[in-house]
């Protein structure tokens, strides 16, 4: 695929190689390692903007971020046209240059109470709350699906929609709300959203290889992709597409996560992110049964540091 620097809004990323924002996982330490890699854009955790309103803890740690991160990017998942505008030009997010707004999320509560893959059923909603975060001053991202039943899919529209509202960049899952993260990926149905806008539209969905994200491309004819799990298995995939030199094996880019994460947050969530990582990082590998028994028997970083050294020698 054709690796390329990408122009969104005022910033220029320095590859369309994008990381998607994944619960549990996309924390702070994991976006360095993402961009250092050779990623162009990372985005927190999904971040209620309810929740954030009502000044919930474990949500505020998800926007833990500093200077050194390349480009800051949070993503907000909300229903509510003037939450999400407060929300978006709050002191909270003050330190983030994109808003990415999640339009794609499948899960039944989300959907049910309005947010996620239900605001592309209410294209007015979603358009208010486009404008409201645009009141921020910062680029502001969508991320969707192709529709939201199978039988009918209407990308091209909704991305017509965002653009129309301001939105600076649409992600799009290539499959819609009621295939949830089954079957194969939809490329027509992106091929024709990202022929309707002149924004960047970056594809995403059933990317697992290198050989994937070509076809991906190849395919939609989209400016970008967006890489989800598959990173968390094999976070190489940034190196491998952009061609980037890294001459760091697997057990090194672990533990440095677990410097990093030991650094920014506390014991707890340090090993119960590092063994998550750990075990993502042993699929497809033979004889981990035991290894990963260790891992979760640890008691402590140190002993977390060995088992890790065991597994990736």
């Amino acid at each position: 695929m054709e690796i390329k620097t990408l122009r969104v809004g005022g910033l220029m990323l320095s590859s369309n190689v994008l990381m998607a924002p994944l619960a549990g996982y996309t924390c702070y330490p994991f976006r360095m390692m993402a961009y250092e890699l050779g990623a162009g854009l990372c985005f927190t955790e999904m971040s209620s903007a309810n929740a954030l309103k009502y000044q919930d803890r474990a949500t505020r740690r998800l926007l833990f971020t500093t200077e050194e991160e390349p480009i800051r990017a949070v993503q907000l998942l909300g229903g509510i046209p003037a939450v999400m505008e407060k929300m978006a030009c709050s002191e909270l997010l003050e330190e983030f240059d994109v808003i990415d707004i999640n339009m794609g999320c499948p899960v039944p509560n989300v959907f049910k109470s309005g947010e996620g893959s239900a605001l592309m059923l209410d294209q007015p909603r979603a358009a208010a709350i486009i404008r409201g975060c645009k009141k921020s001053g910062k680029i502001v991202t969508v991320k969707c699906r192709t529709g939201i039943q199978r039988e009918n899919m209407f990308a091209a529209e909704f991305a017509r929609v965002c653009e129309d509202a301001g939105a600076d960049m649409i992600t799009i899952h290539g499959r819609s709300r009621s295939m949830m993260y089954d079957g194969e990926c939809c490329y027509e149905e992106i091929a024709q959203a990202k022929a309707a806008v002149t924004i960047p539209v970056i594809a995403n969905g059933g990317i697992f290889s290198a050989k994937d994200a070509e076809t991906m491309m190849e395919r939609t004819g989209a400016d970008g992709v967006m890489i989800a799990r598959y990173a968390l298995e094999n976070p190489f995939i940034f190196s491998e597409l952009t061609e980037k030199r890294i001459e760091k094996s697997v057990s090194e880019l672990i533990l440095e996560q677990m410097e990093l994460t030991s650094a920014c947050y506390d014991e707890t969530f340090t090993m119960a992110y590092i063994r998550k990582l750990a075990s993502y990082g042993m699929k497809k590998r033979k004889g981990t049964k035991k290894y990963k028994e260790q891992l979760y028997r640890s008691g402590s970083i140190e002993e977390l540091r060995e088992v890790i050294l065991r597994i990736f020698p």
